[in-house]
């Protein structure tokens, strides 16, 4: 008898998706998005770039443990949301879902990518530097919940070489 290693995929997020996603964010953050926000994301229109990292287990439905939405901002790659379930942490969902939405920014004509990130996030600074961004600036008194400042980071330029590597690892 063998047991396989459960399968996280990555894919495009869909309405269907919504009620895991939605669980997902106030799991994983403080101040979640406004309701229907990560729907009008998914609008026909929207230029976003929205994925999940969806895990498959013998035996169960298979279960959202990340997603991650990017803005294409002219030729920027803006992180909007990068979440992965406390529980499936440290595991490279992040950086694989991370390195797929960029590289998808990346043909879709982005060339560089800009996000903010608590100063206190230590998990996710690991994970930003590990994928080569770099800190530029400081956005004071940042999120409403603490009133704790955001380090802006960027990635310039994007690598569409190294983006597919780290997709695969």
């Amino acid at each position: 008898m063998s047991s396989k290693a459960p399968q996280v995929h990555l894919r495009r997020m869909t309405l269907a998706d919504l009620p895991q996603v939605e669980a997902l964010d106030r799991a994983c953050f403080r101040t979640p998005w406004p309701e229907d926000s990560f729907r009008y994301e998914l609008r026909p229109d929207s230029t976003s770039i929205c994925l999940v990292a969806e895990l498959n287990e013998a035996g169960s439905e298979p279960q959202i443990v990340g997603m991650v939405v990017v803005w294409i901002i002219a030729d920027m790659a803006e992180v909007a949301a990068l979440a992965v379930a406390p529980q499936k942490r440290g595991r490279g969902v992040g950086r694989r879902l991370l390195a797929s939405a960029l590289q998808l920014a990346w043909e879709a004509g982005a060339r560089k990518s800009i996000l903010e990130v608590r100063v206190s996030n230590t998990a996710a600074l690991h994970l930003y530097y590990g994928l080569g961004y770099q800190p530029v600036g400081m956005r004071p008194g940042y999120y409403e919940d603490t009133h704790e400042d955001a380090l802006l980071l960027t990635l310039d330029p994007l690598d569409p070489l190294a983006l597919q590597a780290l997709e695969k690892s």
